[in-house]
């Protein structure tokens, strides 16, 4: 199909045809921009150049130390340049990076380390004790550890490890980068934050990782030079392939350690930061930051947010600010961020309510996403009514590999030809995807299905309330009801009661919370709130 009558000689060759890989856009930038700033943190600001070379200098000492084509080598740090360094690092000596999760347990890392058999893993001093933890732990061969202190954050050399500076001096500036022969080669391993059981490894492959970023330069309509401030963790899908991405338009990338409302503020106002992702938290942080802590900007920041809507009444604050929220969607399976709520002219004056109900949609597909589809149980495409509900299915060259030495849970993921995601959706007459809910956050009350995630909007909107977030409790006459657990803003009061009855004047009476529990909210290191938490303390209520 597609052949033309004769081909001969039109056959794939050098000329024409060239692996896709994210490394080439560090080579390129490097060569078009090597003077213009490429990564920046306090005092550490290097060029293209310079950028360009501490990679190389750091995939030569990686392969000195012993790391070879395949091989895994794993990072344990913060958004500092060393990890944006290691993602260009690692697979230019031939090597598959794994970014691990900073605050997961020393079981947990073990685990990740003996299941990807890292060969080397780069450790920030601050999370040293857990990694000493973790190698005790270990079943197999103890990777070899390079510290890297974060001086600018007073996180000082801790360990007679070998140390991150030191090792790129040691390194070769004219290293020849090991570019993929085939664009399917691993690029990285990523371990799903599993709320049951073992973690499950995520392989990216060259391409999607690519493409991913490709794409999302349209998705987030960026010209050249942008400035991207480093919030979602690196760790977290390889910070949504962003910093793989800003080569490709000589983009800044500029690191950020600590999540704070000030750390956000000046790196806008000092740095002119122009774009960001994070979780509706970061949003809330930012609205609900003292007068003292928040700085004026003449720009305006565009966002992705994921993870969870943003409540109208935050995104109806953050946007008179100079922010301008675009809610995505994805999952660590397809590379970070794979849907858009692409906003359309025709919304342009909605205001309010109704501008936060369009804006709290998942949205289209991203362009290197062949297919977005919500389908029930007999794998069939849905209605599009923005009633019915099913799962949704994703399908395209942002879809990992699968799952890393694990081919039943991979054949379960892809099931009749598409990836499985386990979130729960509408679609609406034009197309757009909205999530009704995790499949798990689903509450069935009475024989009645309440979205948490529109229980928790109704309760977001009370000036009294900071973060809620509402899971099923157990119950003997229901089966199940609605439990809200509230964290509430400084210097604010609401009783129970109160904020049960401002869930009636907005919600069906089996729809509001029976029960509320003021108390800080747990949440991951992406600021995702964590629910089996709370639904395991619900259980006990």
């Amino acid at each position: 199909m597609g052949w033309m009558k004769d081909e001969t000689g039109l056959d794939k060759c050098a000329a024409n045809h060239v692996a896709l890989t994210p490394l080439s856009f560090l080579n390129r930038a490097a060569s078009i921009w090597p003077d213009h700033p490429a990564v920046v943190y306090g005092p550490h600001r290097k060029t293209y150049a310079q950028y360009h070379e501490r990679v190389t200098r750091l995939a030569s000492a990686l392969a000195a130390m012993g790391v070879e084509a395949g091989d895994v080598v794993a990072t344990i740090l913060p958004n500092i340049p060393a990890q944006a360094e290691a993602h260009f690092a690692v697979p230019a000596c031939g090597a598959v990076l794994n970014a691990i999760n900073t605050r997961l347990d020393p079981d947990t890392v073990a685990y990740i380390l003996d299941h990807g058999e890292a060969r080397v893993v780069l450790c920030d001093p601050q999370f040293l004790p857990m990694l000493a933890e973790a190698l005790d732990r270990m079943e197999g061969t103890p990777p070899q550890v390079i510290e890297v202190p974060d001086d600018h954050a007073g996180v000082h050399k801790h360990s007679d490890y070998p140390q991150y500076e030191d090792v790129l001096a040691g390194g070769d500036p004219s290293f020849a980068w090991i570019m993929p022969q085939d664009e399917w080669e691993s690029i990285a391993l990523n371990y799903t934050s599993g709320t049951t059981g073992r973690p499950k490894g995520v392989v990216y492959h060259h391409r999607g990782a690519y493409l991913n970023a490709m794409g999302q330069v349209v998705s987030w309509r960026m010209v050249l030079h942008p400035k991207y401030l480093t919030i979602v963790p690196l760790f977290h899908c390889n910070g949504w392939c962003h910093t793989w991405m800003m080569p490709v338009l000589g983009g800044t990338v500029v690191c950020c350690r600590d999540i704070t409302a000030p750390a956000i503020f000046d790196a806008i106002a000092d740095e002119g930061v122009t774009h960001f992702g994070g979780a509706p938290i970061v949003l809330n942080m930012l609205v609900n930051a003292p007068a003292d802590q928040k700085r004026d900007f003449d720009h305006i920041v565009e966002v992705f947010t994921a993870g969870a809507p943003p409540a109208p009444a935050t995104l109806a604050k953050i946007e008179p600010m100079g922010f301008n929220v675009t809610q995505v969607y994805g999952l660590t399976e397809v590379y970070g961020p794979a849907t858009e709520c692409t906003w359309q002219a025709q919304w342009e004056p909605l205001q309010g309510a109704d501008r936060a109900a369009i804006k709290a949609r998942q949205g289209v597909a991203m362009p290197f996403m062949e297919g977005v589809e919500v389908h029930d149980d007999n794998g069939q495409p849905i209605p599009m009514d923005g009633e019915t509900k099913g799962e949704i299915m994703f399908r395209g060259n942002g879809v990992m590999k699968g799952y890393y030495k694990n081919p039943k849970a991979t054949e379960e993921a892809f099931d009749g030809g598409w990836f499985h995601s386990g979130d729960i959706a509408v679609q609406h007459p034009d197309t757009y995807v909205q999530i009704a809910d995790r499949a798990k956050d689903i509450i069935i009350s009475g024989g009645e299905n309440i979205s948490s995630v529109e229980v928790e909007g109704t309760l977001m909107a009370h000036d009294a309330v900071l973060l809620c977030a509402v899971v099923a409790k157990p119950d003997e006459k229901w089966g199940e009801v609605p439990c809200a657990f509230v964290e509430l803003k400084d210097g604010h009061d609401v009783s129970e009661a109160d904020l049960i009855a401002f869930a009636r004047e907005k919600l069906a009476g089996f729809k509001c919370p029976k029960k509320v529990v003021f108390q800080e909210l747990p949440k991951t290191s992406t600021g995702k709130i964590q629910k089996f938490e709370l639904r395991t303390l619900a259980k006990s209520l």
